[in-house]
């Protein structure tokens, strides 16, 4: 049997340059980029990896970009945590989850906030999978206040795990593959740069919204034919 990694996070590249190809406004990348969240978790999950993180939106994105988009954004996730509460996916497999970032800090969306809590909720009891959206999220303001916190607490001994537990994704567990979508095969704002000190990485040319169950695989057999070495 190949190795499966047990935590698989995702930089989802690519949503709005698909779009453009297809000649398409850019909200339709964002949609079509939506159900891909879906189907590749719950593929992951029947594949026996335990944590899917998926970077949903940089806290660049909901503050730089056009308030038509980061509206559409914020309604468009507002809908699949509605969607996600109201089907038997979650329950029926198990699956915890959770949102990270200061995405509702920055929508000022009382729904998007109930919705975020209702979901945290419902679902902190199950055990068998993991799904984390990262939405508002920016590693290096991460890293930042989690010093800040250190300091404040006093002390001036740190190891991995004393810092960890003062990241926003402290309840995290280390991240085994990162897959980058989009074919430009770069690092955005210190993603999650605590748990991916010892990741594999897979980069592929494929934009997000095309990214299906075939490309995952491809993404997991190159893990599996590399293992996961620690250091050098």
């Amino acid at each position: 049997m190949e190795k499966v990694p047990h935590h698989v996070a995702i930089i989802p590249d690519g949503n709005r340059r698909w779009a453009r190809a297809k000649g398409l406004f850019p909200y339709e990348g964002h949609r079509e980029g939506a159900k891909r969240v879906h189907e590749i978790a719950e593929h992951g999950f029947e594949r026996g990896v335990k944590y899917i993180t998926v970077w949903g939106a940089s806290a660049d994105n909901l503050k730089k970009r056009s308030k038509t988009e980061v509206g559409f954004l914020v309604k468009l996730f507002e809908k699949e945590l509605y969607e996600i509460l109201n089907s038997k996916t979650l329950r029926k497999n198990e699956i915890r989850m959770r949102v990270v970032g200061k995405g509702t800090e920055i929508a000022r969306s009382k729904i998007l906030s109930k919705l975020v809590d209702d979901a945290e909720n419902e679902t902190k009891h199950f055990k068998k999978g993991n799904l984390t959206i990262l939405f508002g999220y920016d590693g290096k303001e991460e890293m930042i206040e989690a010093f800040e916190k250190g300091k404040k607490r006093g002390g001036a001994k740190y190891d991995y795990e004393s810092v960890k537990e003062l990241l926003w994704t402290k309840d995290l567990p280390p991240v085994d593959l990162v897959i980058r979508t989009g074919g430009e095969p770069h690092w955005s704002s210190g993603f999650m740069m605590w748990h991916t000190t010892d990741s594999q990485f897979y980069f592929t040319e494929t934009f997000w919204p095309a990214f299906g169950e075939k490309e995952f695989e491809k993404a997991l057999h190159d893990f599996a034919r590399r293992g996961h070495r620690l250091g050098a």
